[in-house]
């Protein structure tokens, strides 16, 4: 439970980082005319928690040694995704009424995604690459 719990605020506080600093882009963007009104921002708010559980809680499956790495990958991210797409339609950071520019936004937001889990899948196994050089050298 606790381990979960880490995941989820890791994840959360991923999304809220990329959501502020994508803020602060459109902000600058728009010369400080950057309008959030009929509780939008909120929206926006709620919508980044649930992103980020949706990309955080999941990486519980990487604890299922007996699963192969591929379904892993897909489940983690296949759930992060779907519930990014979800969240995004219904918060307006996608818009709906233009098809070619929904799929050319979601796919660079899911691209975003995939170059996070990267960075992660680096780190993770710069950490155990080590954690396997301590041991060797202690036989």
């Amino acid at each position: 439970m606790k381990d979960l719990l880490k995941r989820a605020v890791l994840g959360i506080g991923i999304a809220m980082s990329f959501f502020s600093i994508t803020g602060i882009v459109f902000d600058i963007i728009g010369s400080g005319n950057f309008a959030l009104d009929n509780y939008r921002f909120t929206k926006m708010v709620i919508g980044c928690i649930l992103v980020g559980l949706g990309f955080g809680v999941p990486t519980i499956v990487y604890k299922a040694e007996n699963l192969p790495m591929p379904i892993r990958i897909l489940i983690h991210m296949g759930i992060g995704s779907i519930i990014y797409t979800a969240v995004a339609f219904s918060v307006g950071w996608v818009p709906a009424n233009s098809f070619g520019n929904s799929v050319l936004i979601i796919a660079i937001q899911l691209a975003a995604a995939f170059v996070i889990w990267y960075l992660f899948m680096l780190h993770y196994r710069k950490e155990a690459s080590q954690i396997n050089d301590r041991i060797q050298a202690i036989k």
